[in-house]
């Protein structure tokens, strides 16, 4: 009985959760009229939401640019935040603990403080309006580093000092060894940084003025808020049900990675 009350709680809350985006994504086959209703079907069911998005807006056009700039961060944001990790976790240097503290202290200052004097660089570097302000700032995430460095410090260090004594350098220690042995925190990095560069709305406003490189969250914020939708409920609900597709898609694969990685990590709160 109490296994049958626990997962009935549990199923409420999943029906409380889900039911929203449900009910988006069948409000999208609805005629505009019918849109506002909270059945989730409708006798009148078509694809006109989605047709008026694809003539009003480059969806394709901004769907690969997202794509494009959230591959080239969570690349490099793995790269350099493994390595990172595995100098913090492995490797003995004055003042490794005031590093990790420092990276600490990072996560607690607001983003939005580091907005004006970011743009400040990006326009003394020239990179307005070009890809490079969307991927370079973003290239490093202390997040990450911290990430990868509580997963490496459960891996034995005696592990690490046969392939010491076999010749290994640190970086071939790092990529032949340990990170076969950390997919899932890769797995969980990768996921995390994809989901925060896919979604960001706010810095590609402030850098980006060329609709041909505009990101495909920036492009359904301005055709919602912009005037583009002509007050259709029933359109931005469909670009907004676009936008979501490709990270829900690499949640529903990668979530048993994440889970595990966050717990091992000690990094779940």
């Amino acid at each position: 009985m109490r296994r049958f009350l626990l997962y009935s709680l549990l199923a409420i809350g999943a029906l409380v959760f889900i039911y929203p985006f449900v009910w988006m994504v069948a409000a999208t086959f609805k005629p505009e009229a019918e849109v506002t209703n909270f059945n989730l079907f409708s006798n009148s069911f078509s694809f006109d939401n989605y047709l008026f998005v694809f003539r009003k807006i480059p969806v394709t056009r901004s769907f690969f640019n997202s794509l494009f700039v959230s591959v080239i961060v969570t690349a490099s944001v793995i790269f350099f935040g493994s390595v990172t990790g595995y100098a913090l976790a492995r490797l003995r240097f004055a003042g490794r603990s005031l590093v990790v503290n420092i990276a600490l202290l990072t996560m607690m200052i607001p983003a939005q403080l580091t907005l004006i004097p970011l743009y400040t660089l990006v326009v003394r570097f020239g990179w307005i309006n070009s890809f490079a302000a969307l991927i370079v700032p973003a290239m490093m995430s202390s997040y990450a580093a911290l990430l990868f460095r509580n997963f490496f410090m459960q891996i034995p260090q005696s592990l690490v000092e046969a392939a010491r004594l076999d010749g290994c350098s640190d970086l071939r220690i790092l990529f032949s060894i340990i990170f076969p042995l950390s997919k899932p925190i890769i797995w969980t990095v990768a996921l995390l940084t994809f989901m925060g560069i896919w979604n960001d709305v706010l810095w590609s406003l402030m850098v980006i003025r060329d609709e041909t490189k505009m990101t495909m969250p920036l492009v359904v914020t301005l055709f919602a808020v912009g005037g583009g939708a002509e007050a259709r409920l029933g359109a931005q609900l469909a670009a907004a049900a676009l936008l979501a597709v490709p990270v829900i898609v690499a949640y529903v694969f990668l979530q048993r990675h994440l889970i595990e990685s966050l717990a091992a990590s000690g990094m779940k709160n």
